[in-house]
């Protein structure tokens, strides 16, 4: 994903967002919530190309969280079809741009046609080295935690390590993509102020960006003001000034 706009310093490498507010978009608007999810859609594409343009070389995206399974069967249904379309539309721009399609998430939980779609998207792509697009999709932050925690029980089991060898790297090396680097950036639209069960080993110092925009509502402009936000940030890691 190159650069265009924003000087190599200041850049964010990874941004995660998490994409709020489509059902009140359009509720606000007496629209059903699918339309919601639609032109949620269209930010989702203009975000990804937000990024290349800018130069971040991750960005990760929850798309659909554990929870939302118990949404109305209708929505979902719905969601997993535009899921299905955007694979078929985008794939082209992954090829031209040279990023990869990435899942994080339980995988297995979704549709099998949205499954063999991911899966066939990630295989094409998997040698690009341009840029990361990952999605979270059936994804728990609690959930991956406890899955780096049964991979360490299960060696220490079979005495491949010592329990005294248990330490962050070693968690972080057991989660779903442990070759992925922390977020810099998290971006929450909507204005809620949670974290939603995302990422939550991973954004331990991530710097947080909330803005009242709906997610059918941000798009390139609203993203540079949350990069000259993150420009302005100074990021410590816990020393002093």
């Amino acid at each position: 994903m190159t650069s265009e706009s924003f000087n190599g310093s200041s850049v964010p490498n990874h941004v995660a967002i998490i994409m709020d507010g489509n059902g009140r978009w359009a509720k606000q608007r007496g629209l059903p919530r699918i339309k919601g999810h639609e032109n949620g859609a269209e930010s989702v594409r203009a975000i990804i190309k937000a990024c290349r343009n800018a130069g971040v070389k991750y960005l990760t995206l929850y798309a659909f969280s554990i929870e939302n399974w118990v949404r109305p069967r209708a929505e979902i249904t719905a969601l997993m079809g535009l899921l299905k379309r955007f694979l078929t539309n985008e794939e082209h721009e992954l090829h031209e741009n040279k990023v990869r399609l990435r899942v994080t998430g339980q995988l297995a939980d979704l549709p099998k046609a949205v499954q063999a779609g991911l899966r066939n998207v990630m295989g094409r792509t998997k040698d690009y080295q341009e840029g990361q697009l990952i999605l979270a999709l059936s994804y728990g932050g609690r959930r991956e935690i406890a899955h780096a925690v049964r991979e360490i029980a299960r060696r220490v089991k079979q005495g491949s390590i010592d329990p005294e060898d248990v330490d962050e790297d070693l968690v972080s090396a057991n989660l779903y993509l442990p070759d992925v680097p922390d977020p810099d950036l998290l971006i929450r639209t909507s204005g809620e102020m949670r974290l939603s069960n995302f990422l939550l080993w991973q954004v331990s110092y991530s710097e947080l960006y909330v803005t009242d925009v709906l997610w059918p509502d941000f798009r390139e402009e609203q993203f540079k003001e949350a990069l000259a936000e993150y420009a302005h940030r100074n990021r410590r890691y816990g020393d002093i000034e």
